[in-house]
């Protein structure tokens, strides 16, 4: 996991859901579990221009490394150009936010191409929505696309596996056209949610499993087992990316899925026991504390290691209260007769616009495909599946590496 001290204390502005504050939460779990003492830690180099240059164009790579918040200004008409703005804002310490986390995963895919490891963590990676030559969706670098073209180098085949509740797109469409990646999405898909991609199943070698709000652990977990087991036997992957977006998990801000921790971590495990090497990042995920309590489940799960549902006394428990507990049980939902937004922590100025994420949880359509409503639910599971909305109140070397 990439250092807290360096991209913990990012703050993308008021008001924005991205808090990068997540990742000092997951670090701290991680040590108070005494997790870090079960594998190799390390420091990311901060990724080099030429090498952010490798998949995204010289010119935007440039104006990142330009751009600050006291001379944005300046660029009003290349800002429009690059996509920045509210979603992808100008932020301090930007471009070095970039280099780290890109940094971070491009060292976890040149220690598995070195076989120095078989797992590899970056929980500060996973940022999949940012294209060849602009950010989108809180993503400016696309770290996930740069550490696929890293393992290419040594692998003939990477698979690439995305349980973000938004669509990968950013990594399908720089590898649409290629034999040697394929991308299999599980994501939201409908009501003009973001990106508004992937609704259809994908063409060649990108796989999209479009799904409506609700799902639960039983019927995601079954989709899957089922889909990832046929496509490792067929493709043969040599090296798989896995982007566990923790946005998919109920009662995120901006999400929209039934999952819980253990639902959300049993496909972590799925892929760890194919035993192909592993590069895992972390990638969305609005409600914080979970963020960390998923994330760090899974660093549990990815060595062998069964947390205690207590969460040891650390820097952030309070962010943990009232029950101080690692595992949050999904939410039964209950379809309201109105809508509340769910705004973070930060006060709203009642006078600025809506940003694109909340209005795309604003907005139901009915055209929205579902894998045939799964046939075994039960008219039960069947209503969570088309609930439109979550509405809530109240040494000797290891073979697993963690991107420090």
């Amino acid at each position: 996991m990439v250092s807290s001290r360096d991209v913990g204390n990012v703050y993308f502005g008021p008001n924005h859901p991205m808090k990068p504050h997540r990742l000092c939460m997951t670090h701290h779990l991680v040590l108070s579990y005494g997790l870090h003492k079960k594998m190799e830690i390390y420091r990311p180099h901060k990724a080099y221009p030429i090498e952010l240059a490798q998949f995204h164009s010289a010119d935007y790579v440039e104006f990142l490394h330009r751009i600050t918040p006291d001379t944005q200004h300046l660029y009003a008409s290349d800002l429009t150009r690059y996509n920045l703005g509210e979603d992808c804002p100008v932020f301090d310490n930007l471009f070095e936010f970039c280099q780290i986390y890109a940094g971070g995963t491009l060292d976890a895919a040149r220690r598995l191409n070195h076989k120095t490891c078989d797992v590899a963590i970056n929980w500060a990676g996973g940022l999949h929505h940012a294209k060849k030559c602009e950010a989108s969706g809180f993503c400016y670098i696309n770290d996930l696309v740069l550490g696929i073209l890293e393992l290419l180098k040594y692998h003939a085949r990477v698979l690439y596996i995305d349980i973000d509740v938004h669509h990968g797109d950013g990594v399908e469409e720089a590898f649409y056209f290629t034999d040697r990646v394929m991308t299999v999405s599980f994501h939201k898909y409908g009501d003009l949610f973001f990106p508004g991609t992937g609704e259809r199943e994908g063409k060649y070698y990108a796989i999209n499993i479009p799904l409506k709000d609700g799902i639960d652990d039983a019927s995601f977990t079954r989709l899957f087992k089922t889909i990832i087991a046929k496509v490792v036997e067929t493709y043969l992957p040599g090296a798989i990316v896995l982007q566990c977006g923790a946005d998919s998990l109920a009662r995120d801000r901006l999400g929209c899925f039934n999952l819980s921790i253990e639902g959300h971590s049993e496909c972590v495990k799925f892929v760890k026991k194919f035993n192909i090497p592993l590069l895992v990042t972390g990638g969305g995920g609005y409600t914080k504390e979970n963020v960390a309590r998923c994330w760090a489940v899974e660093t549990g799960v990815l060595l062998d290691t069964e947390l205690p549902n207590e969460i040891p006394n650390n820097e952030y428990i309070e962010y943990f209260a009232p029950d101080y507990t690692l595992k949050v049980p999904n939410l039964n939902m209950v379809p309201p007769d109105f809508f509340i937004p769910d705004f973070d922590e930060d006060e709203l100025d009642p006078d600025e616009r809506v940003d694109q994420h909340t209005q795309d949880k604003q907005i139901h359509r009915d055209d929205e495909y579902y894998e045939d409503s799964l046939k075994d639910c039960n008219e039960d599971e069947e209503r969570l599946e088309t609930w439109w909305i979550q509405f809530e109140r109240g040494g000797k070397p290891v073979p697993k590496t963690y991107i420090l």
